[in-house]
């Protein structure tokens, strides 16, 4: 409800008042005369009782019609005598009801009405009294009193008065009381400095946050009748340019017309952002409302991003990445000058026109279409894309793509980041082409080193048939040397042929990368000690069950074999053992060979896994062994280690990948 309103309503409560006040008081006053007269003339002469019947028939037609409540009661409360609205009012059902109203009081008005009776019989009458009545028919309502004494002959015999039924208008008074408190409140604790004058540019009105902007140590409540014109030139030597205020609160004074946003800067740096609406009824000025808003950190954090924005503004232009920004219907929006350079148009030639029509090659039309429906639907991505520059170069670009929201999370078009991978691209063409070839020339290799190994075996083979032949043949003439001679050329060809194998071993590891399967590694080492010879005094053990292994077969069963046959070789002791356990982790399983024989220096450690590294002349050791396991165990994405003390024993540790 406006203020304007709230000032009608209270003239128009104010006239009703005081026009039911002249009525009460005529109608008592009536009321009281005729009263008199009746009983002058019971007393005087029964032959005026017609007149006296006339002169009751006018009272009782003006206690019949009266608008309010007329109720008379004897002094103890009891109702003599009521019109219809005092009946309608009091919850009755006619009007010739016994009851005392003294019995309709609420229980908490008691007091205050007994005192309010003997204020009446004391001075004759009351007026304005509010009481809260609980009614016949068990209503509540707030009712209006105005009351006086029926005297005979100076005596009191009765009391008269006029109920009016005030309970929706105590009401409506309530809210607007209640209502001017919350403005007030309100207005008192806004985030916003408040000034509000009167037609004469008086304060009606002000709050704290207005004292505490213009650094005024008092109440808001002690500004209140002061002049605003003073005022404001006391308060203009706050501003950074004190006569700019004045002359700015003048002009806004003059038009009279609403001002929103003004800004004023203030010494201590503050920025102010005032607001002007001048209080119109009719044609008339009824006052000014002045507002006031400490926007310093508003315009403080404004300009740090508009600082934010061209610094980044410039990095995107200037990066090397062309970036590109399209509609719903990929027309494009803007684009930095990277992908000005990228593309050879100019960023007037780019703007507006769909990037499908002149980027990508036919061939990827369809691609760049999918991709922007994708944008639409939310989704973002990178894929590549061939384009046709200006120039009527071909080049590949890495594209990334999201869709672009605005601020209510609406999907308005879509932003790319493109990468030129043009260099990168050839790279990769470049490199599988050599990875073919390097392809063809292993497979070429390795057929080769079947092909020689084959034809390195068959001579030494011949080799050896013939040594056989001419050692049996003569045997009979050869003396001891000759024989040991014979024997250790024997030895020797059988070393060689070994050797051959190992070589081809090694050689066609990874040539079968591809054929790997689940490998139950603990089924692979119980058929490796079936089929394997180890002598009696030495005792193999697994100590856990083995995992199951992603890998190759062959290659698993062979990385066993060499490290339980090298373990086998070099035990010197009486009694040996060899111990075989597995540890698993996160991402691998760790296992371990551990024996009780030799052991191997320290310093030889790095040297055992190199090729032809062998440090025991052992006829049946070709130093290929640890290397072929080393290469086992590394493509299977693994570790190999090993821990050893001479004369004691060594333990070797490798790793595969889970």
């Amino acid at each position: 409800m406006s203020q304007n309103q709230v000032d009608i309503l209270k003239r128009a409560l104010a006239r009703e008042k005081s026009a039911r006040k002249q009525a009460e008081k005529i109608l008592e006053h009536k009321a009281t005369e005729l009263f008199e007269v009746n009983e002058k003339l019971k007393k005087s002469n029964i032959g005026l009782e017609k007149l006296l019947l006339r002169t009751d028939s006018q009272l009782q037609g003006v206690f019949e019609n009266i608008v309010d409540a007329y109720v008379i009661i004897d002094l103890s409360g009891n109702i003599l005598k009521m019109n219809e609205a005092a009946v309608s009012l009091l919850g009755f059902k006619h009007t010739k009801e016994d009851f005392n109203l003294i019995k309709m009081v609420h229980f908490s008005e008691l007091k205050r009405v007994q005192e309010s009776f003997k204020i009446l019989f004391d001075e004759g009458s009351i007026t304005d009294f509010n009481v809260n009545l609980i009614t016949k028919d068990k209503q509540s309502k707030i009712v209006h009193i105005n009351a006086s004494i029926i005297y005979d002959e100076g005596v009191p015999v009765a009391a008269q008065g006029i109920v009016r039924d005030i309970t929706k208008e105590k009401a409506h008074e309530e809210q607007l009381i209640a209502s001017e408190s919350r403005l007030s409140t309100l207005i008192l604790n806004l985030d916003s400095g408040v000034v509000l004058e009167d037609e004469n540019r008086k304060i009606v009105l002000t709050n704290n946050k207005f004292t505490e902007l213009f650094n005024i140590d008092i109440d808001p409540s002690e500004l209140i009748g002061q002049d605003c014109l003073a005022s404001s030139e006391q308060n203009s030597a706050l501003f950074k340019s004190p006569e700019g205020f004045l002359k700015r609160m003048r002009e806004v004074d003059e038009k009279k017309e609403i001002v929103i946003g003004d800004e004023l800067e203030m010494v201590n740096d503050k920025i102010l952002e005032r607001n002007y609406i001048p209080i119109v009824q009719g044609d008339q000025l009824k006052g000014y409302l002045w507002t006031f808003k400490d926007v310093t950190l508003n315009r403080t954090y404004r300009k740090s991003l508009e600082v934010e924005k061209q610094k980044y503004y410039s990095i995107i232009s200037n990066m090397n990445l062309g970036l590109i920004e399209v509609d719903l219907d990929d027309r494009i929006l803007m684009v930095n000058q990277s992908l000005v350079k990228m593309t050879g148009y100019s960023e007037k030639e780019l703007i507006g026109i769909k990037g499908k029509d002149i980027l990508p090659l036919k061939k990827d039309e369809d691609i760049l279409k999918q991709k922007l429906r994708e944008r639409k639907q939310g989704k973002t991505e990178s894929y590549e894309l061939r384009i046709k520059t200006k120039a009527g170069e071909i080049r590949h670009w890495l594209v990334s793509g999201a869709p672009n929201y605005n601020i209510k999370g609406e999907i308005i078009g879509s932003i790319g980041i493109n990468f030129d991978i043009t260099e990168i691209k050839n790279l990769q063409l470049q490199k599988e082409s050599l990875l073919k070839k390097l392809e063809k020339s292993n497979d070429e290799l390795h057929e080769y080193a079947h092909i020689v190994s084959h034809d390195l075996k068959s001579p030494l083979r011949s080799i050896y048939a013939l040594t056989t032949w001419l050692k049996e043949d003569n045997k009979d003439k050869l003396d001891t040397a000759s024989i040991q001679n014979f024997d250790l050329i024997e030895s020797t060809l059988e070393k060689m042929e070994q050797l051959i194998t190992d070589i081809l071993k090694y050689s066609s590891i990874g040539s079968d990368e591809h054929d790997k399967v689940h490998v139950d590694i603990d089924t692979i080492l119980k058929d490796l000690l079936e089929i394997n010879y180890t002598p009696n005094h030495i005792k193999i053990s697994v100590q856990n069950e083995l995992p199951i292994i992603w890998g190759n077969k062959t290659k698993l069963q062979q990385l066993f074999q060499n490290l339980i046959s090298n373990a086998v070789k070099f035990i010197d002791k009486e009694e040996g053992f060899i111990d075989i356990c597995f540890e698993e982790f996160e991402n691998h399983y760790q296992f371990s060979v551990k024996d009780n024989g030799m052991g191997i220096d320290e310093k030889f450690h790095d040297k055992i896994f190199k090729i032809f590294h062998s440090l025991n002349k052992r006829k049946d050791s070709t130093g290929i062994g640890l290397s072929i396991v080393k290469k086992i165990v590394e493509l299977h994405d693994g570790e190999i280690w090993l821990e050893s003390t001479p004369n004691v024993g060594t333990t070797f540790y490798f790793t595969l990948k889970k």
